[in-house]
């Protein structure tokens, strides 16, 4: 019988800028921590499509793998524990939202959220029903993120 092996978030996340150690895979994603607040813009700004999720999330994973099937190797950003309440200030200032006065339409921003060409897109819900209805691909190509 085959003895099991603990698992631990730093061995497969790492907290500094780099390749996932997701083998499972053959397309290169990034991965990356976000070390302070600031680097959030800066990261929907430079990259066609991002993934905004919590460390070790399964959502994020969900969405990360559906964009990989499609041929988008999104930039995915996991967000630790102690970070995630200035993250999501970042956000709502990104897409616009007054936290004082509250969310407009009274959502907010939930983990996994994507970015496509520097716009708020959604989350996993949005990405799924976009791909079923065969709208996502379109999508994808407007911003930049497939070549097909």
């Amino acid at each position: 019988m085959h003895q099991a092996i603990p698992y631990s978030y730093k061995t497969y996340f790492p907290t500094t800028i780099g390749l996932s150690r997701d083998t499972s895979t053959t397309a290169t994603t990034t991965t990356t921590s976000v070390a302070d607040a600031t680097n959030v813009g800066k990261l929907v700004s430079e990259n066609a499509v991002i993934v905004f999720g919590r460390r070790g999330c399964c959502m994020c994973h969900v969405v990360k793998r559906l964009l990989q099937g499609l041929g988008v190797n999104p930039t995915v950003s996991e967000v630790d524990d102690q970070d995630e309440v200035a993250v999501v200030n970042q956000l709502l200032r990104i897409i616009g939202v007054d936290q004082k006065s509250g969310e407009p339409d009274g959502s907010s921003v939930q983990f996994p959220v994507v970015f496509v060409g520097g716009k708020l897109f959604g989350g996993l819900e949005r990405v799924m029903a976009t791909h079923i209805s065969g709208e996502l691909v379109p999508v994808l190509k407007e911003a930049g993120a497939l070549w097909l």
